[in-house]
């Protein structure tokens, strides 16, 4: 099993007639089960036409009722992307995977505020994310899939780069993550840390979980008193930015501390108090998981 993803996901791909989105389809689809998940892509401008035998469609609902794809993810440019994620929200897919980097907070408050207030059930990744993977099944986003190793370690990030490093160290010490979930730094996102946590919880295939974060905001230190009064496996933390100085944003939009709050050591003491392991070395990421086990 896994959460969110696997071999039975149908995917279409939104930007797909972009030269990052085919490069990363291609990608995709030569990984695992790719060829058989990768079922659609969308551009209202080139309807009709093929992309190594996937079709593309003019709209995210027409490539849903003609190939059944539950499963969107999207490489628009910014200035359109949270169009893109509101259409496929419209649609009703089951999950939608937003890579994009920048879209204007404006926009992604009017999307997020607009699926609660017509409550709808799409799930969000992203926006600004590597996307989801479950290993040596199927891989949606920008990770490099060799690194990862099918087992039963769940994996949670901000950070791309960093989800990359703690699934490196964890496959080289021999344990196999059953998904990776990059859910990205951007302050208005879609599922949160406690989000997946959740996730993983109920997996009986995941047995302990990374959980990695970054300075800025309070969704660390949710996920861990959700995890302290309700997780029934083990988790272990790393919060990036230790040595981030006040009101300077570093990396990601959403990491910034303000007014004192969000700090990396305030956050790991939170974590800590709730019974979660940390370092502050991400080199001992993987070793501190096998830990705990």
């Amino acid at each position: 099993m896994a959460i969110l993803i696997n071999k039975d996901t149908r995917v279409m791909t939104q930007g797909m007639t972009g030269k990052t989105g085919q490069f990363h389809t291609r990608m995709c689809r030569d990984y695992a089960f790719g060829k058989q998940c990768f079922v659609a892509g969308v551009n209202p401008k080139k309807a009709g036409e093929v992309f190594e035998d996937v079709p593309i469609y003019a709209s995210v609902a027409e490539a849903k009722k003609a190939t059944g794809a539950n499963v969107s993810v999207i490489y628009v440019p910014p200035a359109g992307a949270a169009d893109a994620i509101w259409e496929a929200v419209a649609a009703d897919l089951a999950l939608v995977i937003c890579i994009t980097e920048g879209i204007p907070v404006r926009d992604m408050v009017l999307v997020r505020d607009r699926m609660r207030k017509e409550n709808r059930k799409t799930l969000l990744i992203g926006p600004n994310c590597p996307g989801v993977i479950t290993p040596d099944e199927i891989k949606i986003g920008i990770m490099p899939g060799h690194i990862h190793k099918k087992g039963r370690i769940g994996v949670v990030s901000r950070s791309g780069t960093l989800t990359y490093e703690a699934v490196a160290q964890l496959t080289e010490l021999g344990l196999g993550q059953s998904s990776a979930v990059g859910i990205g730094g951007d302050p208005v996102n879609g599922l949160k840390h406690r989000d997946v946590l959740e996730l993983f919880n109920n997996d009986p295939d995941t047995d302990a979980v990374v959980m990695i974060g970054e300075i800025g905001g309070s969704d660390e230190e949710d996920a861990a008193r959700w995890a302290r009064d309700h997780m029934k496996k083990p988790v272990v933390g790393f919060i990036a930015g230790v040595t981030a100085p006040p009101g300077k944003r570093m990396g990601h939009a959403g990491a910034i501390i303000s007014g004192g709050q969000g700090t990396a050591q305030e956050k790991l003491a939170v974590l800590e108090s709730c019974r979660i392991k940390t370092t502050k070395n991400p080199a001992e990421i993987g070793r501190l998981l096998k830990s705990v086990l």
